[in-house]
Formats: structure tokens, sequence, C-alpha cells
């Protein structure tokens, strides 16, 4: 992989592109209520994604709804409320201070799955606390309407094996075998991008940064073997002129994207999901450089040194312990 979305980029662009709406859609009005909120920007997956955010919100706040006097677990109370939510949800009010973050928020996240679906696939299948609740991912994709099949497809063969939750590396393998299967093609970028740039002009070579190999010099020992990292096989310090690679990286897991993901464990541990998660997890329990070194070369073998994509894991590595 030779370019990576940038997350900085889209964020610059969402402040630009929200600023432009906020000061149309508040113009004349105090607070937005449903239907402006639907017609608000010319990409309606925005609307969509602002809409799923101001619903998320009221289930947040319902789930708070406890007390040692009354049963809100009761089928009626339950029915009330639902039709409460049904009522409320065509009197939205939302002012532009409570406004403004939902909708950068929206903005970024359309951006994202139009110009990188895989990371916003990521994303979602990650779940909380490397947990995806099905019930949850359910209600997500319901508000996407772009590069969606895949999704729907995972959440169909979730619910035929009638599961409430899966482990994020389990939510992530199902989805690789998804994509391979269908043999997955984005949507076509270009309509979405006379969209955007109605508001603020969208141009895709500027969110994605060029990634430049490292120099490394690591010579992975034999599987159970190890031994002593000797100093000119440690990572040589990269200097690199790009968006986030200069970044330090607090976990691995964490900062993947799912393009990341489907390489490393394809090239690099023989396409072997579980294998690669174990060796990522190792790799964020080590406290400095030479032992994450260590550990991959006692545990792991066979890699072209050569290869584009064994550079661009020995920089993570490297970012992480920097």
């Amino acid at each position: 992989m030779d370019e990576k979305i940038s997350l900085e980029a889209i964020a610059l662009y969402s402040d630009a592109y929200a600023e432009k709406v906020l000061k149309r859609a508040f113009a004349s009005k105090e607070k937005l209520n449903g239907q402006d909120i639907l017609s608000l920007c010319e990409v309606h997956q925005i609307n969509l994604f602002i809409v799923r955010e101001l619903f998320k919100g009221w289930k947040e706040e319902t789930k708070k709804l406890k007390s040692p006097h009354f049963d809100y677990e009761h089928p009626e109370v339950k029915e009330a409320l639902e039709a409460f939510m049904g009522t409320l949800s065509t009197h939205i009010a939302v002012d532009r201070q409570h406004f403004g973050p939902l909708l950068k928020k929206a903005v970024s996240q359309a951006v994202l799955v139009v110009l990188d679906p895989y990371d916003y696939f990521s994303m979602l299948v990650s779940g909380t606390h490397n947990k995806l609740d099905v019930p949850g991912f359910r209600e997500e994709i319901k508000y996407l309407k772009i590069n969606k099949a895949p999704l729907e497809r995972m959440l169909q063969k979730l619910e035929e094996k009638k599961l409430k939750e899966v482990s994020g590396n389990e939510a992530f393998a199902i989805l690789d075998q998804i994509l391979e299967e269908v043999s997955f093609t984005p949507d076509d970028v270009d309509g979405y991008i006379e969209k955007f740039s109605i508001i603020e002009k969208l141009e895709p070579e500027k969110f994605y940064v060029k990634k430049h190999a490292p120099t490394v010099a690591v010579k992975p020992a034999a599987v159970n073997t190890p031994r002593p990292v000797k100093e000119e096989a440690q990572v040589q310090p990269v200097k690199v002129n790009t968006v986030n690679s200069t970044q330090k990286i607090q976990r691995v897991k964490e900062r993947l994207t799912i393009n990341q993901k489907f390489m490393f464990t394809k090239v690099l541990f023989k396409g072997d999901f579980e294998v690669f998660s174990k060796a990522i997890d190792e790799l964020d329990q080590q406290t400095s450089l030479p032992d994450a070194l260590k550990s991959l070369e006692k545990h792991y073998t066979g890699w072209d040194k050569e290869s584009p994509e064994f550079h661009e894991f020995m920089e993570i590595v490297e970012r992480r312990f920097s």
C-alpha cells in the first residue's frame, strides 16, 4: 500500500464543510427540526448519519431509566416508551451549538465511507471494547446508503447464527470472508464528489498521504528459537513526511486500518487472522522496541523482508515504541 487515508485531512474538511452548512441552515432559524435535517445537505448520507446519532442518543437516555419503584421492563411500559419515541421523533429541535458536533461527525463519516469504505467497515465491526453488538450493528447500517452490501450480508450471517454478540476479531474474520466471496467493489465516487463539492470542494487526492518504507533489518529466527536482537537488527529511525506517520501509536490494535489488517494477515501471517490477532496483542503487551522485535523473531518466520507489507508493518511497530 503506497497511500493511506488521512483522518486529519478528513477532520479539516469536515470542519470547513460543516461551518458553511451551519451558516446556511441557521441563517433564519434558531433550531432545526427533523425535516430540516433530512433536507440539510446535498449528500443525503450526511443527513441520515445525523438522524442516526440523534436516535442513538435517545436510546442511551432511555437506558438510564431505572427506578426502585417502577418496572421499566414491563411490556406495557416498553410499548409506551416506543410510542413516546415515535412522537418525539416528530418534534426534533436542535440549536446550532448542539447541532455543530453532530454535523461534523456525520460529514467525516460520510467522507470516510465514500473514499475509504474499508476503514469505515473496520470502525463498525470492531465494536465497543472489541465486541460487536448485533442489534446495535443492525441499527447502525439501517442508516447507511453507501457501500452497504457487504455489511448487509454480514448482518444476515450473524442473524442466521442467532448471535447477539461476537468478538471484534470474529466479526472482522466474517467480513473478510464476505468481501472475498462477493468480490466487493466500492461505489463510484464521482457522483458523491460532485455533491460534496456543492458546499466545499472535495479533492480526493488531498485526503491521502504517501507512505515510505523504513530502513529495517529484522531477520526473523526459526519458530520457537529465541535469540538476542543484535544492534544492526533494530529498526532504524525513520523520517517520513506524512500527516500521520510521525505520530506515536499507543496501541497497534487500535490504529490499524481494515486495509492493513487484510494485507498483513494475508501476506505476513499466511491468511490466518487468529495468528495475526495474537501477534498484535503480544506486540501491545511489550514495553520496548527490542522486546517487540524479540517477540516477533521468536514466534513468526518466513517473511519477505523486501516486501512493502513487511516494511509497513515494521514502521508501525517502530512508531508504537518511539
